[in-house]
């Protein structure tokens, strides 16, 4: 069975305590936080080095 590319594309619902967390420990936006997380899954050192990353561009 194959994924539609929107199912793929946006963030489970399951997964919004993540993008809460996320949001709340690295102090990015919501919508940065669901992309990261698209991203690199649950890789929690990884989306911190790159919300880190985001920080220091803004």
């Amino acid at each position: 069975m194959q994924r539609k590319a929107n199912e793929a594309s946006r963030v489970a619902k399951g997964q919004e305590l993540e993008v809460e967390h996320l949001v709340e420990v690295t102090e990015i936006d919501r919508e940065q936080a669901r992309t990261l997380l698209r991203k690199h899954g649950a890789d929690w050192p990884k989306l911190k080095d790159e919300a880190e990353a985001l920080k220091k561009e803004d």
